[in-house]
Protein backbone atom coordinates (compact mmCIF):
# COMPACT_ATOMS: atom_id res chain seq x y z
CA UNK A 1 0.00 0.00 0.00
CA UNK A 2 1.33 3.45 -0.92
CA UNK A 3 2.27 6.18 1.54
CA UNK A 4 -0.61 8.44 0.43
CA UNK A 5 -3.09 5.59 0.93
CA UNK A 6 -1.76 5.07 4.47
CA UNK A 7 -2.35 8.74 5.26
CA UNK A 8 -5.89 8.63 3.91
CA UNK A 9 -6.86 6.07 6.55
CA UNK A 10 -6.53 8.72 9.26
CA UNK A 11 -10.03 9.97 10.12
CA UNK A 12 -10.27 13.52 11.44
CA UNK A 13 -13.51 14.74 12.98
CA UNK A 14 -14.21 18.33 11.91
CA UNK A 15 -16.76 20.28 13.97
CA UNK A 16 -18.64 23.25 12.50
CA UNK A 17 -18.43 25.36 15.66
CA UNK A 18 -21.10 28.02 16.12
CA UNK A 19 -23.47 27.47 13.17
CA UNK A 20 -24.31 31.19 12.98
CA UNK A 21 -20.65 32.07 12.42
CA UNK A 22 -18.27 31.23 9.60
CA UNK A 23 -17.75 27.66 10.85
CA UNK A 24 -20.09 25.87 8.42
CA UNK A 25 -18.57 27.75 5.49
CA UNK A 26 -14.93 27.11 6.32
CA UNK A 27 -15.65 23.46 7.19
CA UNK A 28 -17.28 22.92 3.79
CA UNK A 29 -14.36 24.56 2.02
CA UNK A 30 -11.66 22.82 4.05
CA UNK A 31 -13.14 19.35 3.74
CA UNK A 32 -13.15 19.72 -0.04
CA UNK A 33 -9.61 21.11 -0.15
CA UNK A 34 -7.01 18.93 -1.86
CA UNK A 35 -4.50 19.70 0.91
CA UNK A 36 -6.85 18.06 3.41
CA UNK A 37 -7.95 15.15 1.26
CA UNK A 38 -4.30 14.28 0.60
CA UNK A 39 -3.62 13.49 4.24
CA UNK A 40 -6.86 12.28 5.86
CA UNK A 41 -10.53 11.42 5.64
CA UNK A 42 -12.49 14.33 7.16
CA UNK A 43 -15.66 13.46 9.07
CA UNK A 44 -17.97 16.44 9.64
CA UNK A 45 -19.92 16.88 12.89
CA UNK A 46 -22.83 19.33 13.01
CA UNK A 47 -25.64 19.07 15.56
CA UNK A 48 -29.05 20.51 14.83
CA UNK A 49 -29.96 23.75 16.56
CA UNK A 50 -32.88 23.76 19.06
CA UNK A 51 -34.25 26.95 17.53
CA UNK A 52 -34.01 29.29 14.53
CA UNK A 53 -30.62 30.60 13.48
CA UNK A 54 -29.64 33.75 11.64
CA UNK A 55 -26.17 33.97 10.08
CA UNK A 56 -24.16 36.57 11.93
CA UNK A 57 -26.29 36.56 15.07
CA UNK A 58 -25.14 34.65 18.13
CA UNK A 59 -27.92 33.13 20.18
CA UNK A 60 -28.76 30.51 22.76
CA UNK A 61 -29.71 28.17 19.92
CA UNK A 62 -26.37 28.58 18.17
CA UNK A 63 -24.46 28.13 21.44
CA UNK A 64 -26.34 24.94 22.27
CA UNK A 65 -25.81 23.53 18.77
CA UNK A 66 -22.08 24.22 19.04
CA UNK A 67 -21.96 22.48 22.42
CA UNK A 68 -23.87 19.42 21.17
CA UNK A 69 -21.56 19.15 18.18
CA UNK A 70 -18.47 19.11 20.39
CA UNK A 71 -20.01 16.45 22.64
CA UNK A 72 -20.69 14.25 19.61
CA UNK A 73 -17.16 14.60 18.25
CA UNK A 74 -15.44 14.02 21.59
CA UNK A 75 -17.52 10.90 22.14
CA UNK A 76 -16.52 9.58 18.73
CA UNK A 77 -12.84 10.30 19.41
CA UNK A 78 -12.90 8.59 22.79
CA UNK A 79 -14.57 5.54 21.23
CA UNK A 80 -11.88 5.39 18.56
CA UNK A 81 -14.26 6.12 15.68
CA UNK A 82 -12.07 9.04 14.63
CA UNK A 83 -8.37 9.64 15.21
CA UNK A 84 -8.47 13.33 16.15
CA UNK A 85 -10.68 16.42 16.19
CA UNK A 86 -10.22 19.74 14.40
CA UNK A 87 -12.69 22.41 15.48
CA UNK A 88 -14.17 25.51 13.91
CA UNK A 89 -14.68 28.45 16.32
CA UNK A 90 -17.40 28.82 18.93
CA UNK A 91 -18.78 31.90 20.67
CA UNK A 92 -18.23 32.37 24.39
CA UNK A 93 -21.21 34.72 24.51
CA UNK A 94 -23.48 32.21 22.74
CA UNK A 95 -22.38 29.56 25.26
CA UNK A 96 -23.40 31.92 28.06
CA UNK A 97 -26.71 32.70 26.35
CA UNK A 98 -27.40 28.96 26.24
CA UNK A 99 -26.76 28.72 29.98
CA UNK A 100 -23.54 26.74 29.56
CA UNK A 101 -20.88 27.25 32.25
CA UNK A 102 -17.86 26.82 29.94
CA UNK A 103 -16.09 29.72 28.28
CA UNK A 104 -15.17 27.80 25.16
CA UNK A 105 -13.53 24.70 23.79
CA UNK A 106 -10.61 24.36 26.18
CA UNK A 107 -12.42 24.07 29.49
CA UNK A 108 -15.30 22.13 27.91
CA UNK A 109 -12.93 19.57 26.40
CA UNK A 110 -11.20 19.12 29.75
CA UNK A 111 -14.59 18.49 31.37
CA UNK A 112 -15.72 16.02 28.69
CA UNK A 113 -12.44 14.12 28.89
CA UNK A 114 -12.31 14.11 32.69
CA UNK A 115 -8.95 15.85 33.05
CA UNK A 116 -7.96 18.68 35.37
CA UNK A 117 -5.05 20.25 33.51
CA UNK A 118 -5.04 21.34 29.90
CA UNK A 119 -3.19 24.14 28.14
CA UNK A 120 -3.58 26.11 24.94
CA UNK A 121 -0.60 25.71 22.64
CA UNK A 122 -0.28 27.57 19.35
CA UNK A 123 1.81 26.19 16.53
CA UNK A 124 2.75 28.18 13.44
CA UNK A 125 4.57 26.21 10.77
CA UNK A 126 7.58 27.91 9.23
CA UNK A 127 6.94 29.19 5.71
CA UNK A 128 9.28 30.65 3.14
CA UNK A 129 8.68 34.21 1.99
CA UNK A 130 9.16 35.63 -1.50
CA UNK A 131 11.35 38.69 -1.90
CA UNK A 132 10.65 41.68 -4.15
CA UNK A 133 12.43 39.98 -7.04
CA UNK A 134 10.20 36.94 -6.72
CA UNK A 135 12.87 34.68 -5.25
CA UNK A 136 11.79 32.17 -2.61
CA UNK A 137 13.47 32.61 0.75
CA UNK A 138 14.35 29.86 3.21
CA UNK A 139 11.41 29.02 5.48
CA UNK A 140 11.59 30.38 9.00
CA UNK A 141 11.49 28.10 12.02
CA UNK A 142 8.10 27.06 13.41
CA UNK A 143 6.87 29.15 16.32
CA UNK A 144 5.41 27.21 19.24
CA UNK A 145 3.77 29.14 22.10
CA UNK A 146 1.91 27.82 25.16
CA UNK A 147 -0.25 30.03 27.37
CA UNK A 148 0.10 29.83 31.16
CA UNK A 149 -3.27 31.59 31.56
CA UNK A 150 -6.01 31.93 28.98
CA UNK A 151 -9.29 33.85 28.78
CA UNK A 152 -9.08 35.90 31.96
CA UNK A 153 -8.95 39.65 32.62
CA UNK A 154 -5.43 41.03 32.48
CA UNK A 155 -5.79 42.31 36.04
CA UNK A 156 -6.29 38.72 37.22
CA UNK A 157 -3.18 37.28 35.59
CA UNK A 158 -0.64 37.93 38.40
CA UNK A 159 -2.80 36.20 40.99
CA UNK A 160 -3.35 33.20 38.70
CA UNK A 161 0.34 32.59 38.09
CA UNK A 162 1.73 30.06 40.56
CA UNK A 163 5.07 28.31 40.78
CA UNK A 164 3.44 24.90 40.38
CA UNK A 165 1.15 26.00 37.55
CA UNK A 166 3.86 27.64 35.48
CA UNK A 167 6.24 24.73 36.07
CA UNK A 168 3.53 22.36 34.90
CA UNK A 169 2.98 24.44 31.75
CA UNK A 170 6.70 24.24 30.98
CA UNK A 171 6.63 20.48 31.52
CA UNK A 172 3.49 19.90 29.40
CA UNK A 173 5.02 21.92 26.57
CA UNK A 174 8.19 19.85 26.68
CA UNK A 175 6.16 16.63 26.68
CA UNK A 176 4.27 17.75 23.55
CA UNK A 177 7.50 18.57 21.77
CA UNK A 178 8.96 15.18 22.67
CA UNK A 179 5.87 13.49 21.24
CA UNK A 180 6.58 15.41 18.02
CA UNK A 181 10.11 14.01 17.85
CA UNK A 182 12.11 16.78 19.54
CA UNK A 183 14.56 14.74 21.63
CA UNK A 184 15.73 17.47 24.02
CA UNK A 185 13.13 20.24 23.89
CA UNK A 186 14.18 23.68 25.09
CA UNK A 187 11.33 25.74 26.56
CA UNK A 188 11.76 29.44 27.33
CA UNK A 189 9.52 31.40 29.70
CA UNK A 190 8.45 34.95 28.88
CA UNK A 191 8.55 37.42 31.75
CA UNK A 192 5.37 38.98 33.05
CA UNK A 193 6.65 42.50 33.60
CA UNK A 194 8.72 44.72 31.29
CA UNK A 195 12.36 43.58 31.19
CA UNK A 196 11.28 40.48 33.16
CA UNK A 197 10.94 42.64 36.26
CA UNK A 198 14.39 44.27 36.04
CA UNK A 199 15.53 42.49 39.21
CA UNK A 200 12.45 43.55 41.17
CA UNK A 201 12.45 47.17 40.07
CA UNK A 202 9.41 46.64 37.80
CA UNK A 203 7.28 44.16 39.70
CA UNK A 204 8.09 41.17 41.86
CA UNK A 205 6.29 38.30 40.06
CA UNK A 206 9.21 37.42 37.78
CA UNK A 207 11.55 36.84 40.73
CA UNK A 208 9.00 35.45 43.19
CA UNK A 209 7.01 33.15 40.87
CA UNK A 210 8.51 32.71 37.41
CA UNK A 211 12.15 32.04 38.32
CA UNK A 212 11.22 29.43 40.94
CA UNK A 213 8.88 27.84 38.38
CA UNK A 214 11.76 27.49 35.93
CA UNK A 215 13.91 25.98 38.67
CA UNK A 216 11.14 23.52 39.57
CA UNK A 217 10.73 22.49 35.94
CA UNK A 218 14.47 22.00 35.57
CA UNK A 219 14.50 19.86 38.70
CA UNK A 220 11.86 17.70 37.02
CA UNK A 221 14.06 17.19 33.98
CA UNK A 222 12.78 19.93 31.69
CA UNK A 223 15.29 22.04 29.77
CA UNK A 224 13.57 25.27 30.84
CA UNK A 225 15.01 28.76 30.97
CA UNK A 226 13.97 32.32 31.72
CA UNK A 227 12.07 34.37 32.44
CA UNK A 228 13.20 36.50 29.52
CA UNK A 229 11.89 39.92 28.52
CA UNK A 230 8.78 39.26 26.47
CA UNK A 231 9.71 41.83 23.85
CA UNK A 232 12.70 39.74 22.71
CA UNK A 233 12.00 36.11 23.65
CA UNK A 234 9.90 35.40 20.55
CA UNK A 235 12.64 36.76 18.31
CA UNK A 236 15.08 34.47 20.09
CA UNK A 237 12.75 31.53 19.48
CA UNK A 238 12.65 32.27 15.75
CA UNK A 239 16.45 32.41 15.76
CA UNK A 240 16.55 28.86 17.10
CA UNK A 241 17.56 29.55 20.69
CA UNK A 242 14.60 27.53 22.01
CA UNK A 243 11.90 25.19 20.70
CA UNK A 244 8.91 26.80 22.40
CA UNK A 245 7.93 29.79 24.50
CA UNK A 246 5.55 29.81 27.46
CA UNK A 247 3.68 33.12 27.65
CA UNK A 248 2.14 34.40 30.87
CA UNK A 249 -1.14 35.61 29.36
CA UNK A 250 -3.29 35.42 26.25
CA UNK A 251 -2.25 38.47 24.25
CA UNK A 252 1.40 38.21 25.19
CA UNK A 253 1.55 34.89 23.35
CA UNK A 254 -1.03 35.43 20.64
CA UNK A 255 0.17 38.77 19.28
CA UNK A 256 3.47 37.37 17.94
CA UNK A 257 1.76 34.20 16.68
CA UNK A 258 -0.89 36.09 14.75
CA UNK A 259 1.51 38.74 13.52
CA UNK A 260 3.69 36.06 11.95
CA UNK A 261 1.09 33.52 10.87
CA UNK A 262 -2.49 34.76 11.09
CA UNK A 263 -4.66 32.37 9.12
CA UNK A 264 -2.04 29.61 9.26
CA UNK A 265 -1.46 29.09 12.99
CA UNK A 266 -3.11 26.20 14.81
CA UNK A 267 -4.45 25.99 18.36
CA UNK A 268 -3.66 22.66 20.03
CA UNK A 269 -5.15 21.58 23.36
CA UNK A 270 -2.43 19.72 25.23
CA UNK A 271 -3.12 17.50 28.23
CA UNK A 272 -6.13 15.70 26.72
CA UNK A 273 -6.35 11.95 26.09
CA UNK A 274 -7.51 12.79 22.55
CA UNK A 275 -5.94 14.96 19.84
CA UNK A 276 -7.65 18.30 19.30
CA UNK A 277 -6.59 21.16 17.05
CA UNK A 278 -8.42 24.31 16.10
CA UNK A 279 -8.25 27.51 14.08
CA UNK A 280 -6.44 30.61 15.31
CA UNK A 281 -9.42 32.94 14.80
CA UNK A 282 -12.96 33.52 16.03
CA UNK A 283 -16.47 33.12 14.67
CA UNK A 284 -16.33 36.27 12.47
CA UNK A 285 -20.06 36.91 12.75
CA UNK A 286 -19.58 40.09 10.71
CA UNK A 287 -18.90 38.10 7.53
CA UNK A 288 -20.97 34.97 8.26
CA UNK A 289 -23.11 33.83 5.36
CA UNK A 290 -21.29 35.94 2.78
CA UNK A 291 -19.06 33.21 1.36
CA UNK A 292 -15.84 35.18 1.81
CA UNK A 293 -14.31 33.46 4.87
CA UNK A 294 -10.73 32.18 4.55
CA UNK A 295 -10.49 28.49 5.43
CA UNK A 296 -6.67 28.40 5.53
CA UNK A 297 -6.36 28.08 9.30
CA UNK A 298 -8.80 25.18 9.38
CA UNK A 299 -6.84 23.44 6.63
CA UNK A 300 -3.71 23.86 8.75
CA UNK A 301 -5.56 22.57 11.84
CA UNK A 302 -6.83 19.47 10.06
CA UNK A 303 -3.43 18.72 8.56
CA UNK A 304 -1.69 19.08 11.93
CA UNK A 305 -4.35 16.86 13.56
CA UNK A 306 -3.67 14.23 10.91
CA UNK A 307 0.09 14.47 11.48
CA UNK A 308 -0.33 14.17 15.26
CA UNK A 309 -2.64 11.17 14.81
CA UNK A 310 -0.12 9.40 12.60
CA UNK A 311 2.68 10.13 15.06
CA UNK A 312 0.62 8.77 17.95
CA UNK A 313 -0.23 5.59 16.05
Amino acid sequence: MGHTEDMRRVRIGVTVGDPAGIGPEIVQKACADARVLAVCEPVVYAAGAPGPLTPGEESAASGRAAYDTIVQAVGAARRGEIDAIATAPVSKRAFAMAGLPWKGHTDLLAHLCGVDEVRMLFYAEGRGEVDEAGHAQAPRRPLCVTLATVHVPLASVPSLLTVAGVARTLSMTADWLRARGVDHPRVALAGLNPHAGEGGLIGHEDDDILRPAVEAARAAGVHASGPYPADTVFVRALRGECDAVVACYHDQGLIPVKLLAFGDAVNVTIGLPIIRTSVDHGTAFDIAGRGVADHGSLVAAIRLAAALARERH
